[in-house]
C-alpha cells in the first residue's frame, strides 16, 4: 500500500498558501469560493504559521487552478513573491554581501520556509540550479515548478538590481504545453523535456555585490535563521506530537503516554500544547481526518478496514465522526472524489 507519511507531514509555510489566495482575491474570487472543498479555513490559513502538509497545499492549488483555468497560475504566484514573504531568511538572503553567499544562504536555510524540494549549486556551464523535488504530484507539479523558479528570480533580481528574467535558461522538466508561450513571456530562454528543472544563469552572478549588504543586518538574520533551524530540527511540541500520530497503525497513544514521552506531567503537556493554540485531541482529529481522506482516495481499502486502521472499532462510529469532519459520509466522500 501507498505510503501516505510523506503526504500528510508538514511541507509548506502557509505564507505561500496566502499568496496565492491573493491571486484569486484579484481575480476576483470570494473567500468562501477559494476555500469551497480545500478543509481550510481563511481565518486560520491567515493566522496560523503552522506548516501545512503536502495534501492541504495540494487541495488549495487544485481550486486555485480550477477557479482561474490558468495553467500558468504558479508562475504568475511566484512572480508577484516579494522578498519578505520569505521571513527572515529573505533579510538573510538580501544583506549577503554578494549574490553567491545570498544563493548558499537560500540552499542551507530552504527547509524554515518549504520541504517540497531543495536545489543543488554547479558552475559547469555558468551558474546552474537543479531542483531536486521531494514530493510532488503531477496534476499541482506545474504549478510548484512555475512558482519556485519565478520565487527564486524573483528574489535574485531584488538582490543584484539585474534582470535576470531575460537572461535565465530554464530547463523545464515535462512537456511544452499548449501554454508554452505563457512561459516565454515571463522567461524568453525556456526549453521543455528536460530531465529535471535546471536554471541557468551567468556565472558573473555570483560577484555581484548585493543592493542590501548590511552586516550588522547579516549577523542578526543569520542568528535568527539558525535559531530558526534548530527548533524546526527538533520540531514544536505539536508537531512531534502530529509526527508520532501519523506513524502509528490504529493504536493512538493516550495524552497520558504521550506526556511520558516528553517526560512531562500531562497537565504540563497540556499547557504547552494551549500555548501553541491546540490540544490533542484536536490534533487526533487532524491526522485522522486528514489520512482517512487519503486512504478513500489512493488505496481500495474497505470502509471497515480504513476504520479499524484509523483506530475506530465500530465502523459506523467512524462514519458518524466522518460525516461531523466532512458533512457526507465516507462512501459518499470516496465515490464523489473519484467520478
Amino acid at each position: 500500500m501507498p505510503n501516505p507519511q510523506a503526504w500528510l507531514q508538514p511541507c509548506l509555510h502557509p505564507v505561500y498558501a496566502r499568496l496565492l489566495c491573493a491571486e484569486l482575491r484579484r481575480c476576483g474570487f470570494e473567500p468562501q469560493q477559494i476555500m469551497a472543498g480545500t478543509r481550510l479555513d481563511w481565518a486560520t490559513l491567515h493566522s496560523d504559521n503552522r506548516f501545512l502538509s503536502f495534501a492541504q497545499s495540494r487541495r488549495l492549488i487544485l481550486r486555485g487552478l480550477e477557479l482561474s483555468q490558468c495553467p500558468w497560475l504558479g508562475l504568475r504566484v511566484g512572480a508577484s513573491t516579494q522578498l519578505a514573504t520569505h521571513g527572515a531568511l529573505g533579510v538573510l538572503a538580501m544583506a549577503s554581501p554578494y549574490v553567491a553567499q545570498a544563493i548558499v544562504a537560500v540552499q542551507r536555510f530552504v527547509s524554515l520556509r518549504e520541504n517540497l524540494a531543495s536545489f543543488s549549486i554547479s558552475q559547469d556551464d555558468g551558474l546552474a540550479l537543479q531542483l531536486h523535488e521531494h514530493v510532488l504530484s503531477d496534476d499541482v507539479r506545474e504549478y510548484v515548478l512555475g512558482h519556485v523558479v519565478a520565487g527564486m528570480l524573483n528574489l535574485l533580481q531584488t538582490i543584484s538590481g539585474q534582470d535576470l528574467y531575460s537572461q535565465a535558461r530554464i530547463h523545464w522538466p515535462f512537456a511544452e504545453p499548449a501554454w508554452g508561450q505563457a512561459y516565454r513571456e515571463l522567461c524568453p530562454q525556456s526549453s521543455f523535456n528536460a530531465p529535471h528543472l535546471l536554471v541557468q544563469l551567468p556565472l558573473t552572478l555570483l560577484n555581484c555585490p548585493s543592493l542590501g549588504a548590511d552586516s550588522e543586518a547579516l549577523r542578526l538574520a543569520l542568528r535568527d535563521c539558525e535559531r530558526q533551524l534548530k527548533q524546526l530540527q527538533g520540531g514544536s511540541l505539536s508537531q512531534r506530537i502530529q509526527q508520532r500520530l501519523l506513524a502509528c497503525d490504529g493504536q493512538y497513544p493516550t495524552l497520558q503516554q504521550l506526556a511520558s514521552e516528553e517526560h512531562v506531567a500531562p497537565r504540563t503537556l497540556i499547557r504547552h500544547l494551549r500555548d501553541e493554540g491546540v490540544n490533542y485531541q484536536q490534533l487526533l482529529d487532524g491526522v485522522r481526518e486528514e489520512l482517512a481522506c487519503w486512504l478513500l482516495l489512493r488505496t481500495e481499502l474497505s470502509v471497515e478496514a480504513i476504520a479499524e486502521r484509523l483506530g475506530y472499532q465500530d465502523t459506523s462510529n467512524f462514519s458518524r465522526t466522518f460525516r461531523r469532519w466532512l458533512g457526507i459520509t465516507p462512501r459518499d466522500f470516496r465515490s464523489g472524489c473519484r467520478q
